[in-house]
């Protein structure tokens, strides 16, 4: 079996990859054009960054898995993976630490102006005057906005530092948000309201684009902090910039609009032009310690793939409740040569769409039990059909509840 790394990978793991068996193709530096020829014949794709565009899944027929090394998946077309039957799994949660400590390390920044600092210090002048000038972090209201493992480890750091944390997120209840010792707010307008500074540890989708936008950063305080080490599209670069020019705020980014699609690459951002914007190179999780984790993380996705088949962390295929199947075949049966052929056969001749199927092999390999997901329930006709055959124990049908 074929893998292609695409990205950067921790090359201490490359050897866990071939002791599975696998044909590993590393090839960090591929470009986006190149990766189009080069997943033709693969069937397990590796990346990190790079963007996965539905040509490559198209054109890589013999495709069946994509891992991201990583939390996000924004850089892959799910749709298109999901229509030619590919696995998208990621690593969540493996590069939460490293992103919490960044975001901390924004923070003092923000408040001590540490590289203004440093540069002053490199080209000869000494300030102490004006870079006594901080109102420290204690005490102050951190606003919080997302509540995944990145979310609760910023939590913790905050807290560490004597903050106040205030907290929005769409899953947290009050009752949580006593357990952790935050404020619980109703929503993204309201925690900027409250907070000193801001950070956001959201996950981008669809509904999350421009979550940040004018309405919050309106109701900031002036001179607040913000952070943003999630991704770019999630803040609305427009009213930023607005609001560093009105609310004077001092910010923090580790994502920008348009990066380079390579590590090393000219680079400039309006954002930039403005003293008080701080930035990093999209590295919150490139720590050798996230990075490690991460690729432990993609070698045990990859190996239930290769030896059960099973792929943890799937984020495309459906659970067995919310498949559109309106009935449950049970059949007991006999574990003889053809038998699910035989079942499936006549399950098509009457028009009916399997949605799921799992047959479980009983101690001794004489009797198994499939349980067949359908479209529609099967008709009494269908059922006679199928409990007529020699090899069947019983044969029973179930009525499922609707798809939430």
């Amino acid at each position: 079996m074929q893998a292609l790394i695409a990205d950067a990978f921790s090359e201490e793991h490359l050897g866990a990859l071939h002791a599975l068996g696998l044909d590993v193709d590393y090839a960090p530096t591929v470009s986006a054009a190149e990766l189009l020829q080069k997943a033709a014949q693969t069937q397990i794709l590796i990346v990190r960054s790079k963007a996965v565009q539905r040509p490559v899944i198209e054109s890589a027929k013999m495709l069946g898995l994509i891992v991201r090394a990583g939390a996000g998946v924004n850089t892959i077309d799910i749709d298109a993976a999901s229509e030619r039957g590919v696995f998208v799994a990621n690593c969540p949660g493996q590069n939460a630490i490293a992103v919490a400590e960044l975001t901390m390390g924004h923070l003092l920044c923000l408040d001590r102006r540490i590289p203004d600092q440093v540069m002053a210090l490199h080209a000869g002048r000494w300030n102490k005057k004006e870079y006594s000038k901080a109102k420290g972090l204690f005490g102050r209201t951190l606003g919080v906005i997302g509540l995944g493992a990145i979310g609760l480890a910023v939590v913790a750091r905050a807290r560490a530092f004597g903050m106040n944390v205030a907290v929005w997120s769409r899953s947290l209840t009050a009752e949580r948000a006593r357990a952790l010792g935050v404020t619980r707010a109703d929503s993204i307008e309201s925690l900027c309201e409250q907070a000193d500074a801001v950070t956001v540890h959201l996950a981008y989708t669809p509904q999350t684009k421009h979550a940040i936008g004018a309405a919050a950063f309106g109701r900031m305080k002036p001179g607040a902090l913000f952070i943003n080490a999630s991704r770019a599209e999630i803040v609305d670069t427009e009213a930023l910039q607005k609001a560093l020019s009105e609310k004077h705020l001092r910010v923090g980014l580790d994502v920008f609009d348009h990066e380079p699609e390579k590590g090393e690459a000219s680079f400039s951002d309006p954002l930039l032009a403005h003293k008080t914007v701080y930035g990093t190179h999209h590295v919150g999780a490139s720590t050798e310690q996230a990075q490690a984790a991460i690729a432990d993380e993609t070698v045990r996705i990859v190996a239930a793939y290769v030896q059960s088949g099973d792929v943890p962390n799937c984020v495309n295929v459906l659970p067995a409740a919310r498949t559109p199947a309106a009935a449950e075949l049970i059949v007991r049966h006999f574990d003889c040569v053809g038998v699910l052929a035989e079942v499936l056969g006549s399950v098509r001749r009457h028009h009916i769409n399997v949605e799921a199927m799992h047959n479980t092999i009983f101690a001794g390999a004489k009797a198994a039990c499939a349980r067949i997901r359908l479209a529609t329930r099967p008709s009494a006709e269908l059922l006679a059909e199928i409990r007529s055959r020699p090899e069947m124990i019983h044969v029973d049908v179930i009525d499922l509840p609707p798809m939430p």
